[in-house]
């Protein structure tokens, strides 16, 4: 890592004012202090100094996102065997979903960061770290069905009108995550409701007979309560659902690397969970 640290210092003038890619300064602070804790220091007043930047903390938030994403890819290609009613080992099974929600996140990543990257150039300012979390996030609240021109058509509106609209990252007032599932829910409702959207392949393959994709919530409002899942199959994820949705454990894992490691508020996370069961009650 010293030869890179050293390579990285003899190249930043030509990115600098004055250098021959200036132009590209916001594009090299963006590798740079992804790899390296920023070396600037302030020369004023008393400040406490930390390794832990924005992107150090976005990078905790990515790792408590990986038990979701895992099992999502797992819960995938689970859901795509049973519907066929065929038995699959452990790798195979993971194997199947990884090749069926890479293309999503790589899809996700490439269309925001070019938008980060192209907004950070014109305005002259560093590349917001925030799309490093909300990358990941997209492709975890998507159906796996969903079709990668839609996954990047969702992703530019959210990157663009939901967030860069606003100034960027710590500007904007709504999560382009979630914005981007409102734009899919609202544009292509037919790729993210009904029960073939959840399941891969369900909707181009028969599935065995009894066999379903509707999720549990759609079976609830259907009064087929005798088909929801198990308290355990609803608390481990064996369910069909959005990528990243339907594991509480892996969640919960989730939420304790957040709590453990001081970035996430467990106030907050109750607060917003009283605060959902509270609506769903009352509507």
């Amino acid at each position: 890592m010293k030869s890179l640290r050293n390579y990285l210092d003899k190249i930043k003038p030509r990115f600098q004012k004055g250098g021959k890619f200036e132009k590209l300064q916001s594009t090299f602070e963006a590798f740079e202090t992804f790899l390296f804790v920023p070396n600037r220091v302030t020369t004023q007043g008393s400040h406490i100094r930390d390794a832990l930047d924005m992107k150090r903390t976005m990078s905790t938030v990515i790792v408590a996102l990986i038990p979701a994403l895992l099992f999502g890819m797992w819960n995938t290609g689970y859901q795509y065997y049973l519907s066929r009613g065929i038995e699959a080992g452990f790798w195979a099974t993971f194997w199947f979903g990884f090749l069926k929600v890479l293309p999503i996140i790589v899809v996700s990543y490439v269309v925001g960061l070019a938008i980060e990257f192209v907004f950070a150039q014109i305005r002259g300012h560093e590349v917001n770290e925030g799309f490093l979390v909300t990358g990941l996030l997209i492709p975890m609240i998507m159906p796996v069905n969903i079709p990668l021109w839609m996954v990047a058509v969702a992703t530019a509106f959210a990157v663009i009108i939901a967030k860069e609209a606003f100034g960027g990252t710590g500007m904007n007032v709504f999560n382009p995550a979630l914005v981007a599932r409102a734009f899919i829910f609202f544009a292509y409702p037919a790729q993210i409701t009904g029960e073939k959207a959840w399941v891969a392949g369900l909707n181009r393959h028969a599935a065995i007979e009894g066999s379903s994709g509707a999720t549990p919530l759609s079976q609830a409002a259907s009064f087929s309560l005798d088909k929801i899942p198990s308290l355990n199959d609803l608390f481990y994820g064996l369910i069909p659902g959005s990528i990243g949705e339907t594991s509480k454990l892996a969640i919960l894992i989730g939420a304790a690397i957040l709590i453990i490691t001081g970035i996430g508020s467990w106030k907050i996370m109750l607060s917003a969970l009283i605060g959902g069961l509270g609506i769903g009650f009352l509507f």
